[in-house]
């Protein structure tokens, strides 16, 4: 029971599915602590026994961008939720959070103060007036989260998660939330599928604003191909490889079809 007197009920789905539904939002996995000395959850394939850093990263951001997805207003700016990422993923176990103006500068958010009050118009957060860059999450799956430094690596690495380096930081905040969102859901081997749904709910565009944002982010070699797979409702992509990639390892040829 919340605050407002709305009942929920937990359900074990499927993110698509979660989507879809009406009314529902999506708990983190971090957000979630299993009773002291009870059994921990079992891992994940992608980190069964390899202690993967970069794995363990990808799948916290994969798993916090599915959630802000739907506890943030629809009408939220990418920006907006490029900066509720690195709240969420920094906070401490009392929901505070201080961001380093270094941090905000680097990522073209620093004058960018109708981010916070968007946030803030959500009741998602409430910034300090004496240090604006300080905040108390107000959403409750954001308190008393476990594992504060594997979640600080994964806000580090949703800053620069591409194999070529970090998200041109002169590109709209738009297109850096959808190559973020399809750095979260690619493979090992730099190839990802996902539906297409899922792709707009994440990145809060329509389909048509999608394909936009992912032939741009083709053009600037983020993404080395990618292709709408209209009868399935999927999108598949490719990432750019790393120039020091060899010439074997590269995918043959980069084309942008939609």
């Amino acid at each position: 029971m919340d605050r407002g007197g709305s009942r929920w009920r937990l359900a074990d789905v499927c993110t698509a599915c979660a989507a879809a539904t009406t009314h529902t939002t999506v708990v983190p996995e971090s957000a979630r602590r299993s009773p002291a000395g009870g059994p921990r959850s079992r891992p994940s394939p992608a980190l069964r026994g390899a202690g993967d850093v970069h794995a363990d990263a990808q799948e916290r951001v994969r798993r916090m961008l599915a959630y802000l997805a739907s506890a943030l207003p629809q009408s939220c700016s990418p920006g907006a939720r490029l900066l509720a990422l690195q709240c969420a993923l920094r906070t401490n176990g009392r929901g505070e959070v201080h961001l380093p103006a270094g941090l905000l500068r680097g990522m073209h958010l620093r004058q960018r103060t109708d981010l916070w009050h968007e946030l803030e118009y959500a009741a998602w957060l409430r910034r300090d007036v004496r240090r604006p860059v300080r905040a108390r999450l107000l959403d409750a799956a954001m308190q008393d989260q476990p594992q504060r430094p594997q979640r600080a690596r994964a806000a580090h690495w949703a800053l620069q998660p591409l194999p070529r380096g970090p998200v041109p930081r002169a590109l709209p905040c738009a297109a850096r939330l959808a190559a973020l969102v399809l750095a979260a859901h690619t493979r090992p081997d730099g190839t990802g599928t996902a539906e297409r749904d899922l792709l707009t709910h994440l990145c809060g565009q329509t389909p048509q604003q999608l394909s936009d944002l992912l032939g741009q982010l083709a053009r600037t070699r983020c993404l080395s191909s990618w292709r709408d797979l209209r009868s399935e409702g999927e999108v598949a992509w490719q990432l750019d490889r790393p120039p020091s990639a060899t010439l074997e390892d590269r995918p043959r040829g980069h084309s942008c079809r939609a």
